[in-house]
């Protein structure tokens, strides 16, 4: 049995490093691939967009064919596309072949994230599961924080192709032992829904379509518009067709359980304000304070490293005390290094002046990922893991679209790119509207009902 899950473990945690690595890892690797392949600005914001886009969009999908076909035919299925593509964006000729290789990364990527969760549930046993979750949350949260300076080491001391080639050796070692280690699970009676499928992949993409377009070109503009009432439209179909089906790909009788729906809701607003602040505040070491890739990196560490202290913790105080004061914790941790930041931020802050905000908020985020994958897997019966898996990770993609996207404007409409100073104006309301958004977050989280409505919950019954 321990043998068992220690090897999910290693081998969900490695598979949720890569993906959620690629998340950001493109990023400080830009200037760089523009001056090797060429491109106008729009294609190099497609380098990252193309993988956010179908990542989000296929989450759900790749849950549904897992409890059909096989979680773990699925999750060898997908670590081999992943893999691939990576390969295939280290080789790439040009930009625009580029783009197609990150799109197919996110295909890999939608279709192992949801299942690697279901897959460490099945392997672990139950009172195991906390420090289980907090070791994973640990290395995802590692990938997440860290994604900026493994691209800036990389292409700076080596060439940007290699944070794709670092993708194809571990994929190698991966897809044999997912096929000997892991054990093979469908969920009971589960159908293709095609759909509900449909109805919830083009919903999602024109909603993640519209919101990672609306920065470049306006949220008034044709196609953003078009995309997001779409986008919303859709997934008002999507909603209506999961009330009345009789086999939906999402049944949303699973969001009547308190428990479920509070700690999504948590986990948007943690990513919300999350994501949009990493994407600004690596950016303002480089262009406001004037540091190298890598040295932004390594002073943004204290934010990295802390989730490697914190997330194995949460797992272990999750099991002990309950998930929901943890969770609540940590969300109330984050939103105050982000107001530290947002107190603090100049052209010229020292890096002592900015230690506590990056301690602070390495310490929230890496208290949250364990004990939010614990409630959001034990609030919900075993045969719907998969589906409420796959759909707590499109909410925190979306989640982290919109941060980007909302964080952006806000910087764009009180500061810019021209000066440290304007960067600094820009900055400090977006890090305010991310201290929000996470302490909404915090107040989502308390109404997580108490540990022991826990058995209840994983009944399957609505609550309150």
């Amino acid at each position: 049995m321990q043998s068992k899950a220690a090897w999910a473990l290693v081998i969900t945690g490695v598979a949720g490093f890569m993906a959620a690595l690629d998340n950001l890892v493109v990023t400080t690797a830009l200037p760089a691939i523009r001056q090797d392949l060429g491109g106008a600005l729009e294609d190099l914001e497609w380098t990252v967009n193309a993988y956010t886009l179908t990542y989000a969009v296929l989450l759900m999908s790749g849950a549904a064919l897992g409890d059909r076909f096989g979680r773990r035919k699925l999750f060898v299925a997908g670590l081999t596309i992943f893999t691939a593509a990576s390969a295939a964006a280290a080789l790439a000729p040009g930009i625009e072949a580029l783009i197609a290789a990150r799109a197919l990364q996110g295909v890999g990527a939608a279709i192992t994230t949801p299942l690697s969760l279901t897959l460490l549930t099945a392997a672990v046993p139950a009172a195991r599961r906390g420090v289980a979750y907090g070791i994973k949350g640990a290395v995802d949260g590692l990938a997440v924080a860290g994604g900026p300076l493994i691209g800036g080491t990389l292409t700076e001391h080596l060439s940007w192709q290699w944070i794709f080639w670092l993708n194809v050796p571990l994929g190698l070692a991966l897809i044999p032992l997912a096929r000997l280690r892991l054990q093979e699970s469908h969920a009971p009676d589960a159908r293709l829904d095609i759909p509900g499928t449909l109805l919830v992949s083009g919903g999602l993409f024109g909603i993640v379509y519209g919101l990672v377009n609306a920065n470049p070109h306006g949220w008034t503009s044709p196609q953003v518009l078009t995309a997001l009432i779409a986008g919303t439209a859709l997934t008002g179909g999507f909603i209506h067709h999961g009330l009345h089906a009789k086999n939906p790909v999402l049944p949303l009788r699973i969001f009547g359980i308190r428990a479920f729906a509070a700690v999504n809701a948590a986990s948007v607003f943690m990513f919300l304000g999350m994501f949009g602040s990493i994407f600004l505040l690596s950016q303002f070491l480089q262009n406001a304070l004037g540091y190298s890739p890598t040295q932004a990196g390594l002073r943004m560490l204290p934010w990295t490293a802390m989730p490697m202290i914190a997330a194995p913790l949460s797992g272990y105080l999750a099991d002990r005390i309950g998930s929901r004061p943890v969770v609540i914790t940590a969300l109330a941790l984050q939103a105050l290094g982000l107001a530290d930041f947002a107190l603090i931020t100049s052209p010229d802050v020292t890096y002592a002046a900015q230690l506590p905000g990056l301690i602070v908020s390495g310490i929230g985020m890496g208290l949250f990922f364990a004990p939010a994958a614990n409630l959001t897997m034990s609030s919900v019966r075993p045969a719907d893991q998969g589906m409420a898996s796959g759909a707590n990770s499109a909410l925190r993609e979306v989640g982290g679209a919109l941060g980007v996207a909302v964080l952006a404007a806000l910087f764009s409409a009180h500061g810019g790119y021209g000066s440290p100073q304007r960067f600094a104006d820009g900055l400090v309301p977006a890090l305010w509207a991310g201290a929000a958004a996470v302490a909404l977050g915090a107040g989502a989280a308390v109404l997580i009902p108490a540990r022991n409505a826990a058995p209840a919950a994983a009944a399957g019954h609505a609550r309150p």
